[in-house]
């Protein structure tokens, strides 16, 4: 966090509602100028999130650079995205063809290259299709070495560049290679490089039957912390609702433990206001005016000698009766 608050940043995709009046593709479609214009709309947004192929596939970088800068705009980083062929539903780094595995890893760095164009330094690693569904259906010792390969091989392309591996239990894929913190880490070490890291997203945390801010307390730990995606949900499935809808304290602590670790990148906002077609704008706003709501919250907690000595005790009734004041006001008398 910056001396003057978080730096924001959006899922591009959140702001197709609307996007395509005025700048639609020739199918009539939004077209990813389209999207940027209207995430340009949202007052103290600074970057978006572009996935890769989708967002870049077949643009003059120059030009979307350009565009971004006259928007106000940065690029935070890159998202990849394994499906431009559909022998990625058996995995990207663990297919068992060959071919696929290579042209996963060669996709990824084409992306690296495009990403450093545009002025971004973090390549996300979402690995969807890695996993497994059945007993008897891979060798898991295969896959973990293959993925491990993978990303090493991805990691020493461009050592500048940040490579953070974004875990989730499942979907699409019923078990994921990477579901949890702690597999995730490992991965991290075994790998070995500097460069590679962990992204946290609020609503996988959930239903991987963690908590968040323990989660953001071990990759910190771990100086590996390189991404924090914010939403909510109901720990069932990513359900990218806004931010603290619906695990407010949940959100503030994990806010808390961030500020503790002097966590001074993005705050970004992986949520779905295109699932029910709510104003992406509004939608994107009421992020940011939630987390600096929170924000202010973290600031009243933070020094707190009372609450320190709480949580030292783990007395959870002084520590939540402090929470309540700093969050509600004291409202007892």
């Amino acid at each position: 966090m910056t001396e003057h608050g978080y730096q924001y940043a959006a899922r591009l995709n959140s702001f197709r509602i609307g996007a395509g009046q005025g700048h639609a593709d020739d199918a009539g479609k939004p077209s990813v100028f389209g999207l940027l214009r209207r995430a340009a709309q949202v007052k103290g947004l600074n970057a978006v999130d572009l996935n890769f192929p989708d967002h870049v596939e077949g643009a003059v970088l120059k030009e979307m650079k350009h565009h971004l800068g006259g928007l106000g705009l940065s690029v935070n980083g890159f998202a990849m995205r394994y499906y431009t062929d559909p022998g990625f539903k058996l995995g990207a780094f663990t297919n068992p063809d060959a071919r696929l595995r290579r042209l996963a890893i060669d996709q990824t760095k084409r992306g690296i290259d495009q990403m450093q164009e545009l002025g971004g330094s973090l390549m996300t690693l979402w690995m969807g299709q890695d996993g497994f569904d059945y007993s008897f259906q891979v060798d898991y010792a295969r896959l973990w070495d293959q993925t491990l390969e993978a990303i090493s091989e991805v990691a020493d392309h461009a050592g500048k560049v940040e490579i953070s591996l974004e875990y989730k239990p499942n979907e699409p894929r019923s078990f994921s290679l990477m579901p949890d913190i702690g597999t995730t880490l490992l991965a991290i070490r075994e790998v070995g490089r500097t460069n590679v890291g962990v992204t946290i997203d609020f609503a996988h945390v959930l239903y991987a039957d963690e908590m968040p801010a323990y989660a953001a307390a071990m990759a910190a730990r771990a100086s590996k912390l390189f991404g924090v995606h914010l939403n909510d949900g109901y720990a069932k499935r990513d359900d990218g609702l806004m931010v603290g809808t619906v695990h407010p304290v949940q959100t503030v602590e994990l806010l808390y433990v961030l500020s503790s670790s002097d966590y001074d990148r993005p705050i970004y906002f992986d949520t779905f206001p295109d699932t029910t077609g709510l104003d992406p704008v509004a939608e994107c706003s009421a992020n940011i005016a939630m987390v600096e709501s929170m924000r202010g919250i973290v600031k009243r907690l933070q020094g707190n000698n009372e609450l320190q000595a709480a949580i030292a005790r783990q007395d959870a009734v002084k520590s939540s009766s402090i929470l309540r004041q700093a969050m509600y006001g004291d409202r007892t008398g």
